[in-house]
Order: structure tokens, then C-alpha cells, then sequence
């Protein structure tokens, strides 16, 4: 087996983690990339992995902060990507924008329009011998 620094791992010893736990990814550009990109979406309350119906609240802030450091990520980088690196982050970045302004508008729906609770409607519902199709009977 050829030395190495204590920095540097094989692809064999990153897959082999000898604890049962799945192998780490290997540290590259696109890996990168899609942790921030996975990271603006939890933060923007797209992604929901808890045990609880409710989804998570999403934190603008720092949505924005994430979205930011992949465009900072693409303006040093620019000319020096493969296409696959350049494509993801593009459509990364245009999609991630969206959603920004998209759930910033939700939140303001939210906010300016009060909380109404729907009345309960206790009346017994007509069955009509057409199943409530609205069709007359002859």
C-alpha cells in the first residue's frame, strides 16, 4: 500500500468506516455545493424530516445567508468549473431564489391575515337519491 499523509484517505478507507455507519462522501466540489443547497431548503422550511406533522418554520435569514454563499461560490469559481459543477450551481442558485420569494410571500399571507377559525357546520347532510350528483330523478 502506498504512504500517504495523514490528511490524505483512499476511496477504499473513506467507503470502509468500520463503525456501521454509511460511507462518507468524497470531498469535492459538487458535494460542496448540494450540502448548501440542501441546507437553504431545510432552512426555508421546504425539507421536513421530524417525527411531528408540522413542518419546520422557515428562517429567512438565514436562507438568504446560504443562498449568498453559493452565489459568492459562483462568482470566485466562475471559469474555472466543469460544466456539471457550473449547471448545479446555476440551477441551484435560480431555484433556491424562487423559492426564497415564494415562501417570503407565504409568510406575509400568514402574517397580515388574521388567524379565522372555520365554524363548524353540525348540520346533517342532505343524501339525495342521485348519490349528490345533482342529477333529477324521474
Amino acid at each position: 500500500m502506498a504512504e500517504h499523509s495523514p490528511n490524505e484517505s483512499t476511496q477504499e478507507e473513506r467507503a470502509d468506516t468500520g463503525s456501521g455507519q454509511p460511507p462518507v462522501p468524497p470531498a469535492d466540489f459538487l458535494f460542496l455545493v448540494e450540502s448548501i443547497l440542501f441546507q437553504a431548503q431545510m432552512q426555508l422550511g421546504l425539507l421536513h424530516f421530524g417525527k411531528d406533522d408540522e413542518p419546520a418554520e422557515p428562517n429567512l435569514p438565514l436562507a438568504r445567508h446560504s443562498i449568498d454563499m453559493l452565489a459568492m461560490l459562483q462568482q470566485k469559481t466562475r471559469g474555472n468549473l466543469s460544466l456539471e459543477e457550473q449547471r448545479l450551481l446555476e440551477n441551484g442558485l435560480t431555484e433556491l431564489r424562487f423559492r426564497f420569494v415564494q415562501v417570503g410571500d407565504e409568510l406575509k399571507k400568514k402574517q397580515s391575515s388574521p388567524a379565522v377559525d372555520p365554524v363548524k357546520d353540525d348540520r346533517p347532510l342532505i343524501i339525495t337519491p342521485d348519490g349528490g350528483k345533482g342529477t333529477k330523478s324521474t
